[in-house]
């Protein structure tokens, strides 16, 4: 379930910020230090809920600081 997750928020933001196309993206890299302002956080963090189905209240989300982060927290809900 989690590397759906990963995946889908993987596709998710590049869809946000399709400047980064064609980059490398880690996992455990920050989401602010590849461009991810909390616009574009909050933006991920809801779309990626939407498209999993999942019902989870965005502050539970807010800490998560990277991509595997972010998938841990949605995968325990």
């Amino acid at each position: 379930m989690k590397n759906q997750i990963i995946e889908q928020i993987r596709e998710n933001l590049l869809e946000i910020i399709p400047e980064l196309e064609g980059t490398t993206i880690s996992n455990d890299e920050k989401l602010s230090d590849i461009g991810a302002n909390s616009i574009d956080r909050a933006e991920l963090i809801a779309l990626t809920l939407e498209q999993l189905e999942k019902e989870i209240p965005r502050i539970e989300l807010a800490g998560a600081q990277t991509i595997n982060e972010l998938a841990e927290l949605i995968a325990e809900k």
